[in-house]
C-alpha cells in the first residue's frame, strides 16, 4: 500500500493522525476513532491480498460499503516482475485476450486509460514466455503531437526513445531488468519507429502496432503486409487523437471500415468503461467526448 492510499483513507478517517513510514504505520487519536481506521485498513488489505491491488477508487468503493470487482483466476495473462499478477480488467480487454486465439490480425481501438496496449503487450510477452513465438516487436509512428523531432537534442535513437516509452514501461512491468536487456541486445524483443519496418516479413513474431490513427493508408497498409508465416499483429489506436495533419487520413480509421468482416481478422471496440487508470480520466474523456 503506498502513501498516496494511505493519504486516501486518512482523508476518509480525519479524526486521527497517521505517520506512515516504510512498512510501518503510526496512528493516534481517540480510541474510536482509531479503531474504525484500523477496520478500514484491515479491509483495505485483505482486498489487496486477494486481488494484487488496491486503488483509491477500490479504498472508496470499500469504505462506502460497496463491492470493487474482484479477480477473477480466469483473466490472469501472466505473472510479471515481482510475480506482479497481470489481469484483463474489463469486458474489452478480457475479449482482446479471448479474440487473441482466433484471429492472427486484432484491432484495438478506444480512448485513452483502456489497456489496449497494455493487454496487447502482456498476450505478447506471454507468447514469448510459452515459446508460441521465437520475436516480439514494437512499434509506433513518430508523428509529433504539436512538437518537432528536429528540435530534440540528441542523435536519432535519442529523439525517437520518447516515443516508445510507453512501451518500454509495459514491458518493465513483466520482464526483469537483466532479461529485458538481453532479450533486446539479442533482438529477442525489438522496438522501432514505424518507418523502420519497410521491407520486412515478420515471421514466428508478434507485432504490435500502437497509436496506430497516426498512421497515414498507405503506411498502415506497409505494416499489415509485413505479416508471415506464423505471425500475429495487434494494432491499437484511439480515433480521437488523431494527429495527422487535416489533409491526411488515418489508416487506422480506413482499415477498420475495410476490414470489419473479413475472417481472421477481429475489431475489439473499447469504451470509457474500460479505462483502468485514475478515476478522473473517464470523466475526462466523456467531458471531451461531448
Amino acid at each position: 500500500m503506498n502513501n498516496s492510499n494511505i493519504l486516501c483513507l486518512k482523508n476518509q478517517n480525519p479524526n486521527v493522525r497517521v505517520v506512515a513510514r516504510g512498512y510501518q504505520v503510526k496512528v493516534t487519536g481517540a480510541e474510536t476513532a482509531v479503531d474504525r481506521f484500523e477496520k478500514a485498513l484491515r479491509l483495505c488489505e485483505n482486498f489487496c491480498i486477494r486481488n494484487n491491488r488496491l486503488t483509491e477508487q477500490d479504498i472508496l468503493m470499500l469504505l462506502h460499503g460497496d463491492k470493487p470487482q474482484e479477480r477473477e483466476t480466469d483473466n490472469l495473462i501472466l505473472h510479471g516482475v515481482n510475480g506482479k499478477s497481470i489481469y484483463a480488467r474489463s469486458a474489452n480487454q478480457r475479449l482482446l485476450v479471448d479474440a487473441y486465439e482466433d484471429n492472427d490480425l486484432l484491432f484495438a481501438v478506444g480512448p485513452a486509460g483502456s489497456g489496449k496496449t497494455y493487454t496487447a503487450i502482456a498476450l505478447a510477452v506471454r507468447a514469448l514466455k510459452n515459446k508460441e513465438v521465437r520475436r516480439i516487436i514494437l512499434s509506433r509512428p513518430a508523428v509529433e503531437a504539436g512538437e518537432k523531432l528536429g528540435f530534440l537534442p540528441g542523435d536519432m535513437k535519442e529523439k525517437i526513445d520518447p516515443y516508445l516509452q510507453p512501451l518500454y514501461d509495459a514491458l518493465q512491468d513483466m520482464i526483469p531488468g537483466a532479461k529485458l536487456n538481453e532479450y533486446m541486445e539479442k533482438g529477442t524483443i525489438q522496438i522501432a519507429p514505424l518507418a523502420f519496418m519497410r521491407g520486412r516479413t515478420l515471421s514466428d513474431a508478434i507485432v504490435i502496432l500502437d497509436e496506430a490513427q497516426n498512421t497515414t493508408v498507405p503506411q498502415l497498409k506497409m505494416f499489415l503486409t509485413r505479416l508471415g508465416i506464423g505471425g500475429k499483429m495487434i494494432v491499437t489506436g484511439d480515433l480521437t487523437q488523431i494527429d495527422l495533419p487535416p489533409t491526411q487520413h488515418s489508416g487506422l480509421r480506413d482499415a477498420i471500415e475495410r476490414f470489419r468482416t473479413i475472417k481472421g481478422i477481429r475489431i475489439i471496440e473499447f469504451n470509457d468503461k474500460d479505462i483502468v487508470r485514475h478515476p478522473l480520466v473517464k470523466h475526462i474523456v466523456s467531458a471531451y467526448a461531448k
